[in-house]
């Protein structure tokens, strides 16, 4: 044993080629933290040292080589000052460097997942062999940042610079056929093979059939593109990757400007250049957001796990309920490889939930995600059943029929008289107490809602509602179910509205009384959108149906009369009493027309104007930021009652809850998260300007004293 670590250990081999392997004790997957970087440190230093030595192989001793660096360490590397965060960077850069003077040939052998740094590692090597099925990229622009240990500086210089914007500004995971193909990798081979192929290309290097030198100098070297060509490449990268990046997502505009400085520049310098790219990054607050949407992610899988190991298994599922929700919840099961009933009493809901599953399924095997045998698979595992004849085999029964109380719970009762004496119950209700719901059950313990969020297939988010009676068992099974679907859940307990429609209503709140103030219902689209939702307020209400909107005020109004309860006429009942309901109808606050891709497309309807006239006030000169405030105060102080009341168990999971379920600006982070780069203090001074609007605009007790404190929600 040449070096032995608790992350790294360096064995001589025969042939005087070493392994180098990344094994870290104790930990499911190899990242670099401080330990690992250390280690590695010391491991080069003891092969350079060591003159027997002709050849290394890298190697992993987990299913995959390297998911990157650890996030956690990163975030306290962040808070450094510029000049420490930059030093530390390049002190790690020192370390790859280091790797790729190595007075010998170097081999990295690929397995499973090589991302972010794990991919930067690869690179130093002179020669990558790589097994099939593994995945390799650099998604360091997901985190706001980017790559910041050499992926800008030796990836051109390996495969071009187009190819290398391409893989560092999407921040894609590539399969092996396209690295071998774009020449990331040098070879790609069945994972058995994996080692013996690193150890084969290692002995050619080492009797010179193979230039590793040769291979390593483009790397040492300036880009070779003349200007010219630097400038055609990189000035119509520039104008394409800020199109697709948009105004909010700095870091991959960033990364081709990096690439692009660094051009004239050998390697070291062009490290530098890259360093100081990444520490501006590291200091944006849009880092800081999706650096920590990254880590409530992280917790979000952290508990699933945990209630997965309490769950039954989910075999056979069942929905009730068949239409277009009903059917994307049943082709989402039977995608992801859970058979599934889908009943209804209707043979035409039949026919619609099973043709919503064929339509999407037959989209997955036009992107070619899906082969036609696939979709055939998929399409047998859906049972459609006008009866309860299969219902005893069921394991999960989730119920999507009519958003009314009395047709739910009539429902639930019967099935429960179906189905066996452990089958989960869960209804799929956006609104509904699950307290309520199931005072029509014989065994509540059994019953939870599952929230899942249209359209399914899309929509990562569910919520699994958890009532007074509902047991451990029901949450964890269900939870499972969700995760097995690929649905990231979240656990809530009940109230109206839940989690997520109990604070988009305020939202929802906040802007009717912007049309009562007399502000053009398209201009607040357009400022929302700025500020960067998906979609504003009126379009998203004419997605999700301005009739589903209007019941759903009235479940939030008499479950929250205090806040929620208005006691004048909004634009959502003037259009739902002329029968505009949304996109639905063809008609709401926008008109639809249909484009060529069969998909609706929104357009202005100007004869909405004389019908809104009635429901508007006089118009009142309004700031965008004004706008922004009288929209946003609603919705985060609501989020803060919901973490306050219990309903949501951390900051966390309120703030994934909006991201994945209404599309809270991820740049933003989260309503909790927004709250503190506003600052507490200055937030709730923000809200008592506005407090006059109503009670949705009074901060809570809790949040004047974590302002008088100095806390936050995230630390």
């Amino acid at each position: 044993m040449i070096y032995q670590g608790k992350a790294i250990t360096v064995q001589a081999l025969e042939d005087g080629i070493a392994e180098l392997r990344f094994d870290r004790a104790e930990e499911s997957v190899n990242k670099f933290d401080r330990l690992t970087l250390s280690e590695l440190g010391s491991a080069i230093a003891e092969i350079r040292g060591n003159a027997a030595l002709r050849g290394v192989i890298v190697t992993s001793g987990k299913e995959a080589f390297i998911v990157g660096a650890d996030i956690g360490e990163f975030l306290g590397l962040f808070a450094l000052p510029e000049a420490a965060l930059l030093a530390a960077n390049l002190e790690t850069n020192g370390l790859f460097s280091a790797f790729e003077d190595l007075p010998l040939p170097t081999v990295v052998a690929i397995n499973g997942l090589a991302l972010g740094g794990g991919l930067e590692m690869c690179l130093a090597a002179d020669f990558r062999v790589m097994a099939e099925g593994a995945r390799i990229g650099l998604p360091e622009v997901k985190l706001g940042i980017n790559p910041g240990w050499g992926g800008t500086v030796r990836l051109p210089r390996l495969v071009g610079a187009d190819n290398a914007i391409e893989w560092i500004a999407s921040g894609k995971e590539n399969d092996a056929q396209t690295a071998l193909k774009v020449g990331v990798v040098d070879a790609v081979v069945a994972p058995a093979r994996l080692r013996e192929a690193a150890l084969d290309l290692c002995r050619r290097a080492i009797a010179g059939e193979l230039d590793h030198l040769a291979r390593r100098q483009p790397k040492l070297d300036k880009l070779k593109l003349n200007q010219i060509e630097q400038m055609l490449a990189f000035e119509s990268a520039k104008g394409y990757v800020a199109g697709q990046a948009g105004p909010h997502y700095p870091a991959p505009l960033e990364a081709v400007k990096t690439i692009q400085k660094a051009a004239a520049h050998g390697r070291d310098k062009a490290l530098e250049i890259e360093s100081q790219a990444l520490v501006k990054l590291a200091k944006t607050e849009v880092a800081r957001s999706l650096v920590g949407l990254f880590h409530n992610d992280q917790e979000l899988k952290r508990k699933a796990r945990g209630w997965e190991k309490q769950a039954r298994e989910v075999e056979l599922a069942a929905v009730l309920g068949a239409g277009i929700m009903g059917g994307g919840i049943a082709y989402q099961s039977a995608v992801k490889g859970t058979p599934i009933l889908l009943k209804d009493i209707r043979e035409e809901a039949i026919q619609l939930g099973l043709g919503e599953a064929a339509k999407l399924l037959g989209q997955r095997v036009e992107r070619g995600r899906l082969t036609p045998a696939q979709m055939a698979a998929a399409l047998n595992a859906i049972r459609p059943t006008l009866s309860y004849g299969d219902f005893a085999e069921v394991d999960l029964v989730v119920e999507a029929v009519v958003e009314n109380p009395k047709v739910k719970q009539a429902v639930l009762a019967e099935v429960e008289g179906q189905v066996r004496a452990d089958t989960i119950l869960a209804s799929n209700t956006s609104t509904i107490s699950i307290n309520l719901l199931a005072k029509a059950l014989q065994r509540p313990e059994n019953f939870c809602g599952m929230h899942f969020f249209n359209p399914v297939h899309m929509m990562p988010l569910v919520e699994v509602i958890r009532g007074e009676q509902t047991s451990a068992a029901a949450i964890a099974t269900t939870v499972a179910y969700a995760r097995k679907m690929g649905k990231t859940p979240i656990v809530v307990n009940d109230c109206p509205g839940f989690l997520v429609n109990r604070v988009l209503f305020p939202y929802f709140g906040g802007f009717a009384r912007l049309i009562a103030a007399g502000i053009d219902f398209q201009r607040i689209d357009q400022v929302m959108e700025k500020f960067g939702w998906p979609m504003g307020p009126a379009y998203l209400l004419d997605v999700v149906g301005i009739d589903t909107a209007h019941h759903a005020r009235e479940v939030m109004a008499a479950g929250y009369p205090e806040r929620m309860q208005d006691n004048w006429r909004s634009a959502i009942d003037v259009l739902y009493e002329a029968g505009r309901l949304g996109q639905k109808s063809g008609r709401g606050f926008y008109a639809y027309q249909t484009d060529k891709g069969g998909k609706p497309k929104k357009v202005a309807d100007p004869s909405v104007h004389e019908l809104l006239k009635p429901v508007l006030g006089a118009p009142r000169e309004l700031s965008d930021e004004d706008i922004v405030a009288i929209m946003m105060l609603p919705l985060c102080l609501e989020t803060v009652r919901c973490l306050e009341d219990g309903i949501v168990d951390s900051a966390a999971e309120a703030d994934m809850g909006l991201v994945y379920g209404i599309g809270f600006p991820p740049f933003r982070g989260g309503a909790l998260r927004y709250i503190d780069a506003i600052g507490v203090a200055a937030f709730v001074a923000l809200a008592d300007r506005h407090v006059a609007l109503g009670p949705l605009y009074q901060p809570t007790a809790g949040l004047r004293e974590m302002a008088r404190d100095g806390r936050t929600f995230f630390a």
